[in-house]
Parts: C-alpha cells; structure tokens; sequence
C-alpha cells in the first residue's frame, strides 16, 4: 500500500509540500505515532499549534460536547456561549481594558490588525522588520520580510510598507558588538522618519515579540520599550503579532507579558484554538470601539468548536500551572543545549530563547551560517525518533517547540538524540 506521502503527491500541488514525508495515524501527549509504527517525540508541535499535545482529551471532550449543542452558527447573524465567554476570559487575561475580535487564522488577524490600525488613524503606513514572518495572504505577506519565495510572482503588495532592521544581538545588523551598540535598532527610526516615510503618515509597527521564522530571536526588553516609546511620540500603533509566542510559549500567556510592554494591538492564533483553527485581534478597548460594524468580518469567525476548545485551552493551561512549567522546563532545555555548545563549540555558534521557545544555530568552522548541517540535523534526528523543524533567514536555525507538558525525561531524550546527531556529523 501506498504511503500517505506519495499519496498525496498524486493528489495534491507542490504548493502543498510538507516539512517531512511523515505520515501520522495518531497521537497522545508529545508524541505522535506514524504509519510505519513510529512513537516519535514531537518537538514541533504543529508548528507551536498544540501547546498541550496533539490531542488533549479535555479538549477532545469539550469540542465533543459542543457539537451536541451547535456546529456553526455566524458570529455576524447571532451570538452563541463559547464565544461570547472566550472573548470575556481573553479581556480578562490582557488587562481587562481590552476587546476581542475573531477570526480564522494569523494571517487573516494581521490583515485584520492592519486595517484597524489604519481606520482609527487615518494614516496609509506600516513599518515591519527584515526577516519577519506575518503570513502568506496579501496583506500579511506584504509585512513578512523571512524569504523572497513567499513574494516572488506575487508583487505589488499592500503599498506604503517600510522596512527595519530587528533586533538581533547574535547577528547585529548594524556590525555593532553586543553590549556596545547604544540601540542602534532604536536610533534607526530616526533615519526612517527623515528619508523613508513621515512618522505622521505611519499608522502601525507591526512586530514579532520574538521573531519566529526568522530564527528564533529575542530581543532586549528595551528594545520592545523602545518601541513603545516611538510609538507613543508619534501617536503610532504598535501591534503585536503573537500569533507564535502567545498561549505561554514564553512562560507568561502572552509575550507582551514577558517582556512588560503592552502593545495597542495584539494578534493571537495557533495555541489559542488548541489544535482547532482560531484567531484573534485584541486591542485596547478604546481603539476597538473606533471600528464600526461592517469595517471587518469573516464568515467562520468565533466558530463555537473553535472558542470551546479554546476556552479549555486556557482552562487547562491555568489549572495545570504550565505557565511555570514553559519557564522551567525551558530554562533547562536551554541549560542542555547551552553543554552541547560547550561541547561543539565550532558548530553550535549560538544557543538561545524564552520560555519554551527555544532554539540553536549551526555554523561551519569559519563561524558562517550552516544550512547543511542543520537540515541534517532535522534529518537524522527524525530516524531517531526525534521531530524537530528549523527556521532562521539563512536556514540554519533548529527550532525547540516543545509542548508545555513536556517533562524533563522527554528534553533529556531530545538532547541526547541532538548529541548522538552532532558525532555522527561533525
């Protein structure tokens, strides 16, 4: 019999290619099982979509009991429960001075998080940041600077997008030696105001908290504040997208809560739905009611399998104390990763993260990005049992998206599959 892979080669584009040839027929905690009898240690998380695991009983059950009361209802024709009482705990969580709109995916809550910004400003402008990744719809994908490919073919995008430079300390994009920059990352915008765009015309800063796709990277917190602090003078938004750091990737629910810089406008996806497809636009209360009905919709919005799975969600999160969990774990997870870079220093050129959202990045001995062995790494991890996914501009970053379940006894695993990996390849 065929396997699923080449199955769906017959059926499906190119455009629908997938990161492994894996096929899955089922899953329980960390772990997913394969075709070929495979318990496979996911590492990946549906790309930091399954926070509590592939398939969380209580949330298999809540989803269960929502479909003996409604399936689909519209959220723009009538209310229902889950959603109303979703959007309730969201407001909750973020300061309570907040409001909440739903909708499917993140990109369609960064489309959505641009065109809100620029309704209550009046202002045609977005400045983004080099080797971010915001989506692939028009809009999004006019934001998201992580690869040409995504754009080729495609262009023009949305106009009147200007480009920064994030703060990577790793890779200074600025030539500067970290501790000795003076925030050259901040002092940019200077530039961008006098020679690229009016601050005046800006309507929102869209940023990743920490940027995902490309490689992992936390900033500074001043750096964030800083752009807070831009932000304010200019009358900016500043919207973050969450959509991979949010639901506690970084210890706290959201990043925004790590790093103690609250944005106007937060994007949230991935973990929030818990497996089930789920976004939201959360934003200051007062710039929420400045959008007015019709501005905005979406047809599946606030579906109701959707808001109960997200209610459990954050139920379970709460109750189980995995918030503590992501920053324990994580701190751990990168005190192991940080002895393998003790041990491969040559190779292993930089170790580093927040919460459970951590990452290493492979160099060659010259100290120069190492696309082939790190795709390598992925590949022989996998024959071990060990799925794993990179990221990073260059390709050359193993990315660490454990669920927040995860136990000691299972990083242990992963760090010895990493450093059986490594003697093999170097």
């Amino acid at each position: 019999m065929s396997s699923m892979y080449e199955r769906c080669c017959k059926v499906m584009p190119a455009v629908a290619n997938r990161a492994t040839t894996l096929g899955i027929v089922n899953s329980e905690g960390c772990y997913v099982y394969t075709e070929d009898g495979h318990k496979v240690l996911d590492f990946a998380s549906g790309v930091a979509v399954n926070n509590l695991g592939a398939k969380n009983p209580e949330v298999v059950e809540a989803i269960k009991e929502q479909l003996d009361t409604m399936i689909h209802v519209g959220h723009n024709v009538v209310y229902n429960e889950s959603y109303v009482a979703l959007a309730e705990k969201l407001v909750a969580l973020t300061g309570g001075d907040t409001k909440v709109y739903f909708s499917n995916s993140g990109a369609e809550a960064n489309d959505g998080a641009m065109k809100l910004a620029k309704y209550v400003t009046k202002r045609p402008g977005v400045i983004a940041f080099r080797n971010s990744f915001h989506g692939r719809t028009i809009g999004s994908l006019s934001v998201t600077g992580s690869s040409s490919a995504y754009r080729k073919y495609y262009e023009p995008l949305m106009p009147s997008v200007y480009w920064a430079e994030y703060a990577n300390c790793h890779r200074c994009p600025f030539g500067k030696e970290e501790g000795c920059c003076k925030m050259e990352c901040l002092k940019q915008f200077d530039a961008i105001f006098a020679k690229q765009i009016a601050p005046e015309c800006v309507a929102a800063i869209i940023v990743e908290p920490v940027q995902g796709e490309g490689g992992y990277i936390p900033p500074k917190p001043e750096f964030l504040k800083g752009l807070r602090e831009i932000c304010d003078k200019h009358g900016i938004m500043l919207i973050f997208d969450e959509v991979q750091t949010g639901i506690g990737r970084t210890g706290e629910l959201y990043a925004f809560q790590t790093f103690g810089v609250k944005p106007d406008i937060l994007t949230s996806a991935k973990a929030l739905g818990g497996g089930i497809p789920l976004s939201a636009i959360i934003a200051k209360a007062e710039i929420m009611d400045k959008w007015p009905a019709g501005a905005h919709g979406g047809t599946f919005g606030g579906n109701p399998l959707a808001c109960a799975a997200g209610l459990k969600t954050l139920e379970i999160i709460e109750r189980d104390h995995l918030l503590g969990n992501a920053k324990k774990q994580g701190a751990y997870m990168r005190e192991k990763l940080t002895g393998l870079q003790k041990k491969y220093p040559d190779r292993i050129g930089d170790v580093r993260g927040v919460g459970l959202m951590n990452a290493m990045e492979l160099v060659t001995a010259d100290g120069e990005p190492d696309a082939a062995l790190t795709g390598a790494i992925k590949a022989k991890a996998l024959e071990k049992d060990l799925l794993l996914l990179t990221c990073g501009s260059d390709h050359n970053v193993v990315r660490f998206i454990a669920p927040l379940t995860v136990t000691q006894e299972e990083i242990d695993f992963a760090m010895a599959v990493i450093d059986e990996v490594m003697k093999e390849l170097v």
